[in-house]
């Protein structure tokens, strides 16, 4: 499992570091909407309708996020994090926020919290500007109804060459620009095998469907590009691709 092999490979780094000699608290909790993404020109987001929660992690003054649908509050040394149970959404997204956090502080990452106000929006621009000019023409799955991303998308590839799967049953069976937005507990296969390059959101690691995920583009021999804040460690550790343009540090 990807996290599994995460948390080896960060046992080793604190290891390394020494960060098992002395005691650290790390505080993970829920943040308002306002915080996370502060006041952006579009309501459609996920944060903004409070369908998912940013949950953010301290450590020495460095701060890391990891986006879900089950917050809430959690305060323990670095060992009880390292020690926890990654059998829910909740823990999972401790152990990964307190990850992003703990790299951050390392200088080995950047961009671990959310970008805010009108940022959203130029993110999208930029990760389509991206794909379109490494892959023209290409066809786009997009893992994770990001509502800036899919219309930029659209914009530069067209309603015809892109594709999105959701877990939100608000957004499920809707049509978004144009494109209707595909049940992602049932079709995210069915998307893969159609796309020929393939955006998945760092949520996926959170709600446990990222090892799937990565497995079938591997069969098609995809490599996919992960985006957003909540994969910003696991993807350095794990040599996964991560773009997350307008992210703060």
């Amino acid at each position: 499992m990807l996290l599994e092999e995460a948390r080896s490979l960060f046992e080793e780094l604190i290891a390394g570091r020494g960060f098992n000699l002395h005691p650290v608290i790390v505080k993970a909790r829920g943040l308002r909407p306002e915080e996370a993404i502060g006041k952006p020109r579009r309501d459609d987001f996920a944060l903004v309708r409070g369908k998912e929660v940013m949950m953010e992690a301290e450590f020495e003054g460095a701060y890391g996020q990891a986006f879900t649908s089950s917050p809430g509050d959690y305060e323990g040394t670095l060992d009880d994090v390292l020690g926890l149970h990654l059998e829910d959404d909740f823990r999972r997204a401790v152990f990964i926020a307190t990850l992003n956090a703990v790299m951050a502080h390392l200088g080995l990452i950047r961009g671990t919290r959310h970008c805010k106000d009108e940022a959203p929006e130029l993110c999208g621009r930029e990760i389509a500007a991206l794909v379109q000019k490494e892959h023209p023409g290409a066809k786009v799955g997009i893992v994770g109804y990001q509502p800036a991303l899919l219309e930029n998308l659209i914009r530069a590839f067209g309603p015809a060459k892109v594709r999105v799967t959701d877990l939100n049953p608000a957004n499920v069976g809707k049509v978004r620009f144009g494109v209707e937005v595909w049940d992602g507990a049932h079709r995210t296969g069915e998307l893969i095998a159609w796309a020929d390059v393939l955006l998945v959101t760092g949520t996926t690691l959170v709600n446990g469907s990222a090892d799937h995920i990565l497995s079938l583009a591997r069969k098609k021999g995809i490599e996919p590009i992960f985006y957003g804040v909540t994969a910003a460690g696991i993807a350095h550790l794990l040599g996964l691709r991560r773009v997350c343009p307008c992210s703060e540090s």
